[in-house]
């Protein structure tokens, strides 16, 4: 049924280009150009070594996602990393279903009305590619 609404190919571009996205969006927060408060529920502010180390792990993780998606969708061939871009998708789904619920559960209105959805629609294409042979 999910296979009908969107096809393989336009959910991995489109995560692959959202991961994209959300690895420049953690380098403008890094860089101090997003205000760190609209991130991690606006609790890490306080302290700049906190809110780099979560930024730079954050990013770090995007980056790994972003290879699972390339090596799921086609990009990359490496027929040994085959059946991990597999698991890895289905992980990542997993995770930004997890992610949506603690963006929904933020004190940051950002956080619940703009990084919520976007992390339900990540889940969905995720989802979707991982239910690709």
């Amino acid at each position: 049924m999910m296979r009908n609404w969107i096809s393989a190919k336009l959910a991995g571009n489109t995560l692959l280009i959202s991961l994209i996205l959300l690895s420049i969006f953690h380098i403008l927060v890094l860089t101090k150009i997003v205000p760190s408060n609209i991130v991690w529920g606006g609790r890490s502010s306080n302290s700049a070594s906190n809110i780099i180390a979560l930024e730079l792990i954050a990013l770090l993780v995007t980056l790994i996602f972003i290879l699972i998606v390339a090596l799921k969708a086609g990009y990359l061939k490496i027929s040994k990393l085959k059946k991990v871009a597999t698991v890895g998708i289905w992980i990542m789904a997993g995770f930004f279903l997890l992610n949506m619920a603690g963006n929904l559960s933020s004190p940051s209105l950002v956080e619940k009305m703009v990084f919520g959805p976007l992390t339900l629609i990540m889940a969905v294409l995720a989802f979707r590619l991982a239910l690709e042979k």
